[in-house]
């Protein structure tokens, strides 16, 4: 059976000074399936819309910026990751480079810089450990890999680097 994901963007906004990064911690909405954990920016890709314009309006409609400087950094997939078993696949970016002044907070929660070598002790998805330190490896050009999720836990994990 051939996988029919709901397409997602995820970025990592790099603050100036290159050691933080922008996150929204999930704490605005009560039936937020995200509630209480932290994650980069993004989202759902609308049906006229390739995977960098998304991104940059996800970045305009969450923090009020516009992306600059973006790089693809790798694709995962991650079946059975929906509220009902619906599989995703996102495409991740860095953005290395924005005008525009990020507000403290938004509809989802609020926005703080944060240090890429903290990221690990933040609350966040279970699986986002495992791609994460991808993100921000400059010795690997991209990643791509699968997190299959059953019952909002991970159960594998693999991924290609190039």
């Amino acid at each position: 059976m051939a996988l029919t994901p709901i397409m997602t963007t995820l970025a990592f906004v790099r603050h100036p000074d290159g050691e933080r990064v922008l996150m929204v911690h999930r704490t605005a909405r009560a039936g937020d399936e995200q509630l209480g954990k932290y994650n980069g920016l993004g989202g759902k890709l609308e049906p006229d819309e390739d995977v960098v314009a998304c991104i940059r309006r996800e970045l305009r409609e969450e923090a009020g910026i516009e992306a600059t400087g973006l790089r693809l950094r790798g694709t995962v997939s991650w079946p059975g990751f929906g509220r009902n078993g619906e599989d995703h696949f996102g495409c991740i970016f860095v953005v290395d480079g924005f005008t525009g002044d990020v507000p403290e907070a938004n509809e989802e929660g609020s926005l703080s810089w944060e240090r890429i070598d903290e990221l690990d002790r933040l609350p966040m998805w279970e699986g986002d450990r495992h791609f994460l330190p991808l993100v921000f490896d400059e010795t690997i050009t991209q990643f791509h890999g699968c997190l299959p999720y059953r019952d909002g836990r991970p159960t594998g994990w693999s991924v290609t680097t190039l």
